[in-house]
Formats: C-alpha cells, structure tokens, sequence
C-alpha cells in the first residue's frame, strides 16, 4: 500500500482512499494545490463528484474540465493552466496511463468466505478442496472435483463428474456440464454456459436426426469468460479454450472449437464448429467465423467481418466477405464512388435534348 492510502468501507465492499500528495508520488507527477484532498473513486470528468480521480489528457475536453466537480484531476503539462475548479492537480506526461495505473487501486472485492450454503446440494463422491466457497441454491453433481480456494456463486449448477481446479471462480447462475474441466484461476461470468451440446444434426428421411455429443469441453489456467457466453463440448474431440484467453460477453464457440493460448474474442462473436484459432489472435465484436477454418497465430479479424475461409497467421482481415484489410477498404471505397459513377453514366445513355 502507497503512502496516504487508507482503506474505507464505502458500500462494505473494500477498496481504497487516496490522498493527491499519494497520487502524485504514485505516479511521478508534480501536484498543483490541495495534498490533503483524498478520492475513493475514479469517473469521467463531466460525472466525477468531489471525491472522485479524473484526466485531462486532450484540449478538447478542456470545458470539461472547466466545470468538473473531480477532487484531484490527472492533466496534461500543456494543460496544466486550464481553467478549472479541482482542488487538486497532478500534472503528468501521460495522465490516460497514470490513470490506468492506479485503477487497481480503487478495485472493490467482495470477501467470499469459505463453507456451504445450507441451501446447495452436494452429490456423492464429491471432492472439496481447501477454502471452496459453494454459494445459495447451487447444484453440485456427483464425483465432482473443486480444488482449493474454489468459487461456486449461488444458482450455479455443475455436472456429475465436472472438474474446477485451483482459485477458480463461477460467479452466479454458470452451468458446467458433465464432461467439462475448468482448470487454474479460471472466472465464469454470470449466466455462460459450459459444455452444452454443439448444433449437430444428419438430415435424414426429412427428419433432423441429432449426432451424440460425446466430446468434452476444457477451459485452461488463467482464462475468463463473459457474461451469458455458451461454449459447446466436442461432438467426438474436445473444445478446448487456451490459457490465458479472454473471451467477452454474448459470445458463442461451436462444438470441436480449438482456441490457443493468449486470445481475445470480444462480445457477439460467433465461432462455427471445428475452427482453429491459434495463439494470440483477436477477434473482435460480432465476427462470425464459418465451420472448419484456421486463423493463423496473431492474426487479427475486424469487427462485424465475414470469415469464409482460412486467415494467415499476423494479418488483419475485415469485410464481409472477410479479406485483407487495405484491399477490403478499397473495396470499401470504390463502392461508395458507384452512385456518383451511375449518374454520370445515365447522363451519357440519356443526354438534355438540345436547346434550339
């Protein structure tokens, strides 16, 4: 803990007070005013009330800043005479980055003490580790492993035989069916859905005969999941997300899916059965990517793209259909220069007729 640090009990929630002298040391910045004005929160400047941390970082914001209720504000050098009423100024080079690192600072946890609630159910053969925390109404299937200091949230619902390993954490309301493993330091967000059976189906005799799902679903160390995602088990393979991944809200993963270590998927996007995304990829919001597709290490998919084939490894690709991204923005462009295009075409077909 920094100096002029001291801890409040704002909602009961934790969390920290910081002085501006503290600010100021904390991030190498020099202090303009008030050393003793202390913040227990961080907000825009047109939100931010007199016990809030807020920056100036561009001049456009400046009449922002003029009218701002911010107790300390981090600025900008060629900023720092800004008219304003902030009792406290921390003049830095770069106040967006001073402000990102103080942010864990104020980062309120819940305590969750360890036990279980008498409202759970708890099926046989069920393996608890050290400090496992099992919340209200939650549903714990036969032969299930949790590992120590393991988080299941109220209303969760765990298949027989699922395992959660170390310092994981189910938030509320996850279901993790049978056959899924969630390994180290994991968090599932409210609602998601781990190992439901993938969108499978043999048309046969005018009928949609469902294929068995007996594949597995594995979340590796150290990987999150969003609110409300669905990650589907294999049909025969496992669908494997890599350690260190990060995957957004409303985001959907077919069945037999592989995504490497070190990825971010971000919200709506739609992955189909049998993709290959390898390490350190990023997919961003609402992409939908077809079934049995590879996209190459690093490579990157622009927001709302089209993905109908295969990406090489360290491109960026966007569009529907998905391509390259400088040939899809001069795609882009010549579609837009069409309508004028058109009109000069019909003034030639259909000429004025001419003036006597």
């Amino acid at each position: 803990m920094i100096s002029g640090t001291s801890t409040h009990g704002d909602g009961g929630e934790g969390g920290f007070v910081l002085t501006a002298a503290a600010i100021a040391e904390a991030v190498g910045g020099q202090l303009v005013g008030d050393a003793s004005v202390a913040v227990s929160g961080v907000a825009a400047l047109d939100r931010a009330t007199p016990r809030d941390l807020s920056f100036l970082g561009a001049a456009k914001y400046a009449p922002q800043f003029a009218v701002s209720c911010a107790g300390v504000v981090l600025i900008l050098p060629e900023l720092a005479e800004a008219p304003g009423q902030a009792p406290a100024r921390v003049v830095v080079e770069r106040p967006q980055e001073a402000l990102l690192a103080l942010l864990p600072r104020f980062q309120r946890t819940t305590t969750v003490l360890p036990g279980i609630h008498a409202t759970a159910v708890i099926g046989a053969g069920v393996r608890l580790g050290a400090g496992v925390s099992i919340g209200p109404y939650a549903v714990v299937g036969d032969g299930v492993e949790l590992g120590d200091g393991v988080v299941v949230g109220p209303h969760c619902v765990l298949g027989p035989g699922v395992v959660v390993e170390d310092q994981s954490q189910l938030v509320a309301s996850v279901s993790v069916y049978a056959g899924s493993r969630i390994g180290k330091r994991v968090t599932v967000h409210a609602g998601a859905r781990i190992g439901s059976d993938g969108f499978g189906y043999v048309q046969r005799d005018g009928q949609h005969l469902k294929i068995p799902h007996v594949g597995g679903c594995i979340l590796e160390d150290d990987v999150e999941i969003g609110a409300n995602t669905t990650i589907d088990r294999g049909s025969i393979d496992d669908t494997v997300i890599g350690a260190g991944t990060k995957i957004d809200n409303l985001v959907q993963i077919g069945h037999n899916v592989r995504v490497g270590r070190a990825c971010l998927i971000m919200a709506q996007a739609g992955v189909a059965g049998s993709v290959r995304i390898e390490d350190g990829c990023m997919i961003l919001g609402q992409v939908g990517i077809s079934g049995h597709h590879t996209i190459g290490k690093g490579a990157r998919v622009a927001a709302q793209a089209g993905v109908f084939g295969d990406i090489p490894a360290g491109e960026t690709w966007s569009g529907y259909p998905a391509r390259p991204h400088k040939e899809a923005l001069r795609a882009q462009a010549a579609l837009f220069k069409l309508s004028s295009l058109l009109r000069r075409i019909e003034r030639l077909l259909d000429p004025k007729p001419e003036s006597k």
